[in-house]
């Protein structure tokens, strides 16, 4: 502080033609103490001061520069805030010294425990620490600090404090062996503290007692550079550490001041000089004259005040790592650039009442705090100085590391630093290469209550547990989570279904009885081998149209029905492939007019041959002429057209369509024609039913005639396995999922065709091929004189 004034006060730029004076008084660390030196300094109640005859009495105190401490800080601060008195502090951190209702005139070039704390949880975030245990002091200080890892440590997801102890005031042995019991069982391997030197001291003596080692320590600005702390025998528990040190700064010319520290012998009574004149006495292990008594007897050296400082042994004069004194520097200069601002005030411009300025001669404390709180200056070492809103100073940490060299020694050494940004926040920067591990591995610990759930689950809170310890179940089927630690799963859309991972989701397989599949393959296979026969069999019944055998049963008929039979082998293949709108819609018509004309022509077979027997009988001739060849091609032409209808309707008022069905299974797309009209579907199938039926009744009434001439019996028995099959085809198709229930439709279709085809026209084919000698006349009728002119 003394330099800082003495420079200003040489400085023709900085307060031209104004000289800074100043009292220093030491608070002793006692609250009581500071508390009435800064009173006494307010009141002007302190010592007068003589500069020379003119210049007697009591100096106006513009400003204090303190205090260190957050408790006295805070005692002191509510007292001249009541009179706008500014006050700097180069040290008191506690964030609660920045509510500006509370603390009006309160300023500090150190930055506020709540940016510590922040800067504390970048460093947890960054090395993934989310598991740690928390130390404070009993005092503001601590306190403050305490609450505010509680609230910001949860906000910023930075992890759960493990513990939270606070350490005693003195040497309490019995509560300090409870802590260090309670870190020895805790699984967090990072200890936070945020007390004074004096407590770590206590401390570590029962972590050596202990035998505690393997712990990751973080240290608060408060003891980061304790060189108390700084021995080889705690260098086992507390090499390593991590701490959050205050800014350092380089002070030109600092060094060269203090060398030209002299004792005044002249004023040893003045406090000004007994302090230095302590120091002196300290340092060379000497008293002053007149020594106490037996001083010299026992061989003490009396002071001359000649002893050469520089080669004294002192921390006085080390000025490579100045942090708290680099905060008093800007302290002074803070309170020194306000004041030169003030007085650069033009009449009539100012910021007061009336637009006035301040004056030095009737200077009131409260227009100082005006011009300190637009404050913007930077210092020769390159910071930049100013005051938020609060009186916090723009905030800037170093990081600092414990190294444990080879040869023994200590080394407290800069790895990286810590800045606020009103944009970005707390901005971490750290070379991690420079970090000492204290640890075997010579890399980071771990230290989390539970290992991360990896994507692909979510978290389930331990119940009475912090929200760190958390178990891990995979999401549940349908969802995903891409995130490690997420708390829910998200569901897929529609048309997704998660990877076997479950980290993200994939589109779902599409399904639908393809032409490539071996079972698409094998019923394409059928349906063209069907096809085949039909076009065998019409080449043979064509290629034999003048014999008997194909003349007696209704040749005419006999080519209709192979060609509708072909009709049916051949929709099947409507059925295969991806579902279309026009393959949907052509595919149950299709299916339901080819089968309708198959059974019609059927139908017509049937009634026909129980006409021509009637026919046979006495009196029965005029039955012949209800079933002519144009009533047997009018009658086809009606029953089918009744089904075209049907298929017209149902297609215009509820067309089939194709559909993605996720019913079915839950990772797959079933590509499906929905039938649109479950009535219409019924109907057309319901008509089919009714035709078949009918086929088969008046086939089975036909059963007992002449058998050389009973193509009764062959309809009736393709009747039967036609009705069979689409009996069975009802419950297999409702139970059939997916592409199995087109599979199952095609089968069913495939089979009765060919139940037909064979039935119908496999015997036949048999005599005409391999019996051409049954192929007669005269076979057919055989004892019976029938007429077979048909």
């Amino acid at each position: 502080m003394a330099f800082a004034i003495h420079e200003i006060n040489r400085n023709s730029n900085l307060l031209p033609n104004v000289t800074l004076g100043y009292s220093l008084y030491d608070n002793c660390l006692t609250l009581g103490v500071g508390f009435r030196a800064a009173l006494a300094l307010v009141s002007g109640q302190e010592e007068q001061i003589v500069l020379n005859k003119t210049c007697v009495g009591n100096p106006p105190v513009l400003g204090i520069v303190g205090d260190s401490s957050s408790t006295s800080s805070i005692a002191i601060s509510t007292v001249l805030g009541l009179y706008r008195v500014p006050m700097v502090s180069y040290f008191a951190t506690c964030s609660c010294l920045s509510d500006r209702q509370k603390f009006s005139s309160f300023f500090r070039t150190i930055p506020s425990d709540s940016f510590q704390v922040r800067a504390m949880i970048q460093i947890l975030k960054h090395f993934g620490w989310t598991w740690a245990g928390l130390l404070i002091s009993d005092d503001d200080y601590g306190l403050h600090a305490a609450r505010s890892f509680q609230s910001d440590l949860s906000a910023s997801g930075g992890g759960c404090l493990a513990y939270l102890e606070v350490l005693p005031r003195g040497k309490n042995t019995a509560e300090l062996r409870r802590i260090v019991d309670v870190m020895k069982k805790s699984t967090a391997r990072v200890v936070i503290v945020f007390a004074q030197q004096s407590h770590m001291i206590d401390l570590m003596e029962e972590v050596v007692r202990h035998n505690i080692t393997g712990l990751q320590w973080m240290a608060s600005e408060a003891w980061t550079a304790a060189a108390v702390l700084q021995m080889p025998q705690l260098m086992p528990y507390l090499g390593g550490t991590l701490g959050i040190a205050i800014r350092r700064g380089e002070i030109t010319g600092l060094k060269n001041f203090l060398l030209q520290t002299r004792p005044d012998l002249l004023h040893e009574n003045s406090n000004s000089n007994s302090m230095v004149n302590q120091f002196w006495e300290f340092t060379f292990k000497c008293r002053f004259a007149p020594p106490p008594p037996g001083w010299v007897e026992t061989g003490g050296k009396v002071c001359t005040g000649e002893e050469k400082i520089q080669t004294a042994d002192t921390e006085f004069l080390d000025t490579s790592n100045l942090r708290p004194e680099y905060n008093v520097y800007k302290a002074v200069y803070a309170l020194a650039y306000a004041l030169h601002e003030m007085l650069q005030c033009e009449p009539g411009r100012g910021p007061f009442n009336r637009h006035s300025c301040a004056t030095l001669e009737a200077l009131e404390p409260w227009q100082l705090v005006y011009y300190l709180e637009k404050v913007n200056f930077t210092t020769p070492f390159g910071d930049e100085v100013s005051f938020d809103e609060n009186g916090d100073a723009l905030p800037i940490y170093d990081v600092m590391n414990w190294m444990w060299l080879p040869d023994g020694t200590i080394e407290v050494h800069n790895v990286g630093e810590v800045k606020g940004s009103a944009f970005k926040g707390e901005e971490l920067t750290l070379d991690e290469d420079k970090i000492f591990w204290n640890f075997a591995s010579k890399k980071p610990p771990r230290s989390v209550c539970s290992e991360n759930c990896p994507p692909g689950s979510r978290v389930v809170r331990k119940k009475g547990e912090p929200e760190c310890c958390f178990y891990c179940i995979p999401c549940s089927e349908g969802k995903f989570s891409n995130a490690t630690n997420s708390l829910e799963c998200i569901k897929c859309p529609e048309d997704f279904w998660p990877n076997p991972q479950r980290d993200h989701c994939v589109p779902k397989k599409t399904e639908f009885l393809s032409y490539q599949e071996p079972l698409g393959i094998c019923l394409t296979v059928a349906s063209l081998l069907g096809t085949c026969f039909c076009v065998v069999v019409l080449g043979i019944f064509t290629y034999h149209r003048q014999t008997p055998l194909v003349r007696a049963n209704n040749s005419e008929l006999s080519f209709l029905l192979l060609l509708s039979l072909k009709l049916c082998f051949l929709c099947s293949l409507l059925f295969i492939g991806r579902p279309r709108l026009w393959t949907c819609q052509l595919r149950h018509a299709a299916f339901g007019i080819s089968f309708v004309l198959c059974v019609s022509c059927i139908l017509v077979k049937t009634m026909v041959v129980l006409a021509v027997f009637k026919a046979s009988k006495p009196g029965g001739g005029d039955v012949l002429k209800w079933f002519g060849v144009s009533q047997q091609r009018g009658t086809v032409l009606v029953l089918t057209s009744v089904q075209a209808v049907i298929c017209v309707v149902w297609i215009v008022s509820a067309s089939p369509a194709p559909h993605k069905n996720t019913q079915y299974h839950n990772d797959k797309i079933i590509y499906e024609c929905v039938v649109g009209s479950t009535i219409g579907f019924s109907v057309l199938m319901g008509y089919i039913g009714i035709l078949a039926v009918l086929s088969f009744l008046l086939a089975f009434l036909a059963r007992n005639l002449p058998d050389n001439f009973n193509e009764a019996k062959l309809i009736t028995f393709s009747m039967l396995i036609f009705c069979a099959v689409w009996v069975a085809f009802v419950p297999a198709y409702i139970s059939s999922p997916g592409k199995y229930a087109d599979a199952v439709e095609v089968f069913a279709i495939l089979a009765s065709s060919l139940g037909l085809l064979v039935a119908l026209f496999g015997p036949k084919c048999f005599i005409i091929i391999l019996r051409p000698e049954q192929n007669t006349k005269k076979a057919l009728m055989g004892r019976h004189n029938v007429s077979s002119k048909l």
